[in-house]
């Protein structure tokens, strides 16, 4: 009776007691979290309810198994398993908490400041920071996994006399690796380019959807994914649209003819704005930029908050203005000229013009040459 009794106390009492501790420490948490709703930090915190049971659990039985005494013949081995669920879950544990406390003043900090560009910028950071003290977490715990065995131990002492050789092979066979993850960090804390950037690389437009410490994800317009290396940012150049704040200018060009009506068309682009909810009001204008023999060229500006409504800004003018020169001023649409020319004074002949055809007027035409042959 002793055999069946002694390891259900030992084992069960150990880890009732555990999960009866987790249970209560989820629940002081969770009150803490409702009583000090604008602090983030107890609610994240209750994210690290699992391995920290685990810890507690595994703690437990690595402590009272000895005196449990079942499978004896297989104590080292067990003890063995649970050391390295041990380390496995507490290092779990440390990453929930170094997230839970990371996040919690990123969100403090965004709450705090309105600039879209520095809230962008801090949170680009924290991701990669997240990111390495995980990695970090997770190289220091697979190191002490392996320590926990003899050989390894025992191994220690060739590995670091051997370490300098291995860092050299390990730093040329992962240069490119390695260049990424410097890249990362360069980007994260150089203020090169953040989460939500609109960005243009390699003629793609798009948005900064994901950047880790080897590659970073641009969203394009039409909902394509593009994954570069984080190294292409520090070695080679791009266009932030977001870098000094979201503001854009944006122009908008019409080929109209010359008796197009310029003041007419300037009132109707300030109606068009009014009415456009894109706009931001800061400014606007149209001015007749350029002219051809046949064509003159006017550039509408607009403006807007960001690379998006600029975009919607552009599209509206551009339609609705070419709406309301076919209804209104269908004259001022671009034409080809197709009547006959009047020659200059003195003229005995028609000639070519300047684009090769050949003058035709009324008093002079031009006879086709006399037919040979049948027909």
């Amino acid at each position: 009776m002793e055999n069946i009794l002694r390891p259900l106390i030992v084992v069960g009492g150990s880890l009732a007691l555990m999960l009866l501790v987790g249970w209560a420490v989820d629940r002081l948490l969770k009150r803490v979290d409702a009583r000090h709703s604008e602090t983030p930090l107890w609610g994240l915190l209750r994210r690290g309810r699992v391995p920290f049971q685990l810890v507690l659990c595994s703690a437990a039985l690595r402590g009272s198994y000895d005196q449990a005494g079942i499978l004896e013949n297989h104590l080292t081995g067990i003890g063995q398993a649970l050391t390295l669920v041990l380390i496995g879950s507490a290092a779990w544990l440390v990453i929930r908490i170094a997230v839970a406390v990371v996040e919690s003043t990123y969100v403090r900090y965004a709450a705090a400041h309105r600039d879209p560009a520095r809230v962008r910028r801090v949170r680009t950071q924290v991701t990669l920071i997240q990111r390495v003290v995980a990695a970090v977490i997770g190289v220091v715990a697979v190191a002490a996994m392996l320590l926990t065995f003899p050989t390894m131990r025992a191994a220690g002492a060739s590995l670091l006399a051997s370490a300098g050789i291995l860092g050299i092979v390990a730093g040329v066979a992962a240069q490119s690796t390695l260049g990424n993850l410097f890249a990362g960090l360069q980007i994260a804390f150089g203020d090169m380019v953040r989460l939500g950037d609109t960005v243009v690389v390699d003629g793609e437009w798009g948005t900064v959807d994901e950047i880790t410490l080897t590659f970073l994800t641009v969203r394009t317009w039409d909902e394509r994914r593009i994954t570069m290396p984080v190294s292409y940012f520090t070695s080679k150049p791009f266009e932030n649209w977001s870098r000094g704040g979201a503001q854009m200018t944006g122009t908008v060009f019409f080929h109209v003819d010359h008796s197009a009506p310029v003041e007419e068309m300037r009132e109707k682009l300030r109606d068009i704005l009014r009415e456009c909810p894109a706009w931001d009001g800061r400014d606007y204008g149209l001015a007749v930029t350029d002219t051809t023999p046949s064509t003159m060229e006017v550039r509408a500006l607009v403006t807007a908050k960001d690379a998006d409504d600029v975009w919607t800004v552009r599209v509206t003018v551009r339609e609705q203005m070419v709406r309301w020169l076919t209804e209104r001023h269908p004259h001022a649409l671009p034409r080809v000229n197709t009547a006959e020319a009047i020659l200059p004074p003195g003229s005995s002949s028609p000639g070519p013009s300047a684009d090769g055809a050949v003058l035709r007027s009324s008093r002079y035409r031009v006879h086709e040459p006399p037919r040979t042959g049948r027909g």
